[in-house]
């Protein structure tokens, strides 16, 4: 197979950024010899190919990621969730697409089919298929360089702060969490067992290695109304905003169900009373307040329901809100606020989210697993202890994550169940016999998950090499007292004593540390100046690649993330998007696009690098150095798109990476064909830097038209996201 990047189309800003900047790309790629192709992953495509409407580009690249000729660029996606997906569903009905709708309550076979369809594109779907390695994710020198020079303002905390963290800690997923380690290759199932002995099988067939980690839990459903209840109450007796952080996405089965009980907790005397009416309508608690919202208007019962909402709100604990110019609470969408970064930004604001009036206030943070709140619980505290942390002094907390091969992947996929009637669930191997059981009552949340043992060697090496060639501590943030926990801490203390499998081992400093310790470790490290790496399994490495990226550069859309996958291929990650749905309303709303790209810029380095490697390519080397000294002037000059109309926006923010990186080509003297090809380009966008700038700027502040959110049209965007004629004409006769 020839060597070639692809780069990947994807959802929201990033796709849009991706017509005005995959141009410039392809055209300095093809000057080298380098192949660049796409592959549409987004939304829209992925829910087109599961009915033959559209190529399984995800399918094709997740087999991909299993060989050494791998090299792909991954923008950020949309994890999407049930209003998401409906939403999109609805927006390629309307652009002609024969595809059903999406059954709410399936019951015929037909339609069992349709939802299992569905059902594949919802949530964390892209990650999974195309993660067949660990991660090596961090803030490159020149970003961390930047932050330290401009450094943005982390707030303090009031003296007098009542935001803290509400969490379950009893008959949760981590307090029930049981673990085994498979002996043998084995197939496994899982059954209900009734309390009337009725046997019914949640999954027949569940295939693990030898040495591969099973776990199952479950959350109680009444223990999870008993907890709301009291954070409801303390929320109100303390006068805080009530507001609920979870990951509705990559959970994308247990998360919206536990959303949906903390809406009819919220609202316990709407749900009481008119229920009935709103289950009929099929308006769901588990898709959220705007959906039962935007349903009302066809019920006879509408706008009695929607007062009785208001006056839940009024007489209620306040609300956070994610926009309160538009009504927006945070109840109102499942994957509008995401743990990852909602809780970071509530610790940078100084422990204030906001409320109806716009206004900042300190916050309940509900976060009702309590397997990792403790970790946001030990920042909150060492803040208020200590202040807010310094960017201009600060260390860093880069990280290695767990996550190839699916590992870790909780709350989602076939091995999460809401258990319909009371009774015991078995995790049975194909001898029969039982693995792990827990008794559990109807309505509770009951997962499994795996996590195999080829990729825990190869992050346990990862962690080890990252350690001895950073000459930087790494610490396992692993809880012995968790039962995964503990089955991970036996395979890291054999493995970090076999040298067969991380080599060396002298020179590293390596630790185990529960969450709680490790968080409250590097933060004295980091007020110290120093560096520490984080070695998580899979959720905390989204937890702890927003956390502290957002608190040390105030983003963690900065991030190079590196993916070296097992086969011996490439993926790299571009960073953050969850800012990406505003992005697109700015832009639809008065032609400006916030999104910044530098995420992109940073994951084409290893890319070229990767390219060089397999093609023999030098000239694909010379590429990457070019544009990685092209990437720190674009920094040290500030051409990060503005934060208002009048300044330059991701197009600006585009050509100047495009004329940096041109010069720096021109200028080297590795490769003096390229140095040719681009002496002309570089002299032209420097001498029209002041028309292709005001070009740039003509468009801003009216309405742009893109023809879809979920599948815009491509010449529409080609034309909002290209318009200025001179950069153009510039790139294309390169």
């Amino acid at each position: 197979m020839a060597a070639r990047i692809i780069y990947t189309h994807t959802d929201e800003a990033p796709l849009l950024a991706t017509y005005s900047f995959l141009p410039i790309v392809s055209a300095y790629a093809a000057k080298a010899g380098v192949e660049v192709e796409t592959r549409d992953i987004s939304v829209a495509s992925r829910i087109l190919a599961q009915f033959g409407l559209a190529d399984d580009a995800l399918g094709e690249l997740g087999e991909l990621a299993k060989t050494p000729e791998a090299n792909i660029v991954k923008l950020p996606n949309i994890s999407a969730s049930i209003p998401q997906l409906k939403a999109a569903i609805k927006e390629l009905q309307t652009q002609g697409y024969q595809i059903p709708d999406y059954p709410e309550a399936p019951s015929t076979p037909e339609e069992e089919e349709i939802r299992a369809k569905y059902d594949k594109v919802k949530g964390s779907a892209v990650n999974p298929v195309l993660r067949e390695g660990n991660s090596d994710r961090r803030a490159p020198g020149s970003v961390k360089a930047y932050a330290k020079a401009h450094p943005h303002t982390n707030k303090p905390f009031s003296d007098d702060s009542k935001t803290t963290v509400a969490t379950m800690g009893a008959r949760d997923f981590k307090s029930n969490e049981k673990s085994v380690t498979i002996p043998a290759d084995d197939t496994l199932s899982i059954v209900l067992e009734k309390a009337d002995g009725e046997t019914v099988t949640l999954l027949a067939e569940l295939p693990v290695l030898e040495g591969e980690i099973v776990d199952a839990t479950y959350m109680s459903v009444a223990n999870l109304h008993a907890f709301l209840e009291n954070a409801l109450a303390k929320a109100k007796a303390d006068d805080v905003l009530f507001s609920l952080h979870l990951k509705a996405t990559m959970m994308k089965v247990s998360d919206p169900i536990i959303f949906g009980h903390v809406v009819k907790a919220y609202f316990k005397d709407v749900f009481e009373k008119y229920g009935a009416d709103l289950q009929a309508a099929g308006l769901s608690a588990n898709d959220g307040l705007g959906a039962i919202l935007s349903g009302l208007s066809g019920l006879e019962k509408g706008a009695e329901i929607e007062k009785a909402i208001a006056t839940a709100i009024a007489e209620g604990p306040r609300l956070s809100y994610v926009n309160s110019d538009k009504g927006i609470t945070n109840l109102h969408v499942p994957s509008d606020v995401i743990i990852d970064a909602s809780i970071p930004a509530l610790v940078r604001n100084g422990g204030k989210l906001w409320g109806v009036d716009g206004g900042e206030d300190d916050t309940l943070a509900v976060i009702p697993d309590s397997s990792y709140a403790g970790v946001y619980q030990t920042v909150i505290d060492d803040v208020k202890k200590n202040g807010p942390l310094d960017p201009a002094t600060i260390g860093t907390v880069p990280n290695v994550g767990l996550m190839a091969q699916k590992a870790e992947e909780y709350g989602s996929h076939d091995k999460t169940f809401e258990i319909s009637a009371a009774g015991t669930v078995r995790v049975l191997n194909k001898a029969g016999d039982v693995l792990i059981e827990h008794d559990v009552e109807v309505g509770d949340i009951w997962r499994a998950c795996q996590t195999k043992d080829i990729p825990v060697r190869d992050w346990v090496k990862l962690a080890v090499s990252r350690a001895r060639d950073s000459k930087t501590p790494a610490i396992f943030w692993l809880d012995e007292s968790r039962a995964h926990d503990a089955s991970l801490i036996a395979k890291v203390t054999k493995y970090l004593a076999d040298s067969s499998i991380v080599g060396d081992t002298e020179g590293a400093d390596i630790k185990i540390l529960s969450p709680e310790l490790a968080t409250a470790y590097s933060l004295e490290r980091l007020r110290n100046g120093e560096d520490t790496i984080s070695v998580t399994g899979n959720v905390l490495r989204d937890y702890n690649t927003d956390l502290f990226p957002i608190l040390e550069v105030g983003t963690s859309a900065k991030m190079l993330s590196i993916v070296p996958l097992i086969a011996g291929g490439g993926l790299f990650e571009t960073g953050a998007g969850g800012s990406a749905p505003k992005h697109v309303q700015q832009l639809v709303e008065e032609d400006y696009l916030r999104w910044d790209s530098l995420g992109e810029f940073f994951a084409l380095v290893p890319a070229f690098e990767k390219y060089a490697e397999q093609a023999s390519a030098p000239s694909a080397k010379v590429l990457a150095a070019a544009l990685d000294r092209a990437t720190a002037t674009f920094l040290e000059n500030d051409r990060s798109p503005g934060r208002k109309l009048g300044t330059t926006d991701n197009r600006g923010s585009h050509f100047y990476l495009g004329l940096y990186w041109a010069q720096e080509l021109a200028a080297q003297t590795e490769d003096t064909e390229l140095a040719a090809a681009f002496k002309g380009l570089a002299e032209t966008l420097a001498a029209n830097e002041a028309k292709i700038v005001e070009e740039l700027l003509a468009v801003q502040g009216k309405p742009a038209d893109i023809g879809g959110y979920y599948l815009p049209n491509p010449e529409k965007v080609t034309a909002v996201m290209r318009p200025s004629t001179t950069l153009n004409e510039a790139i294309d006769s390169l």
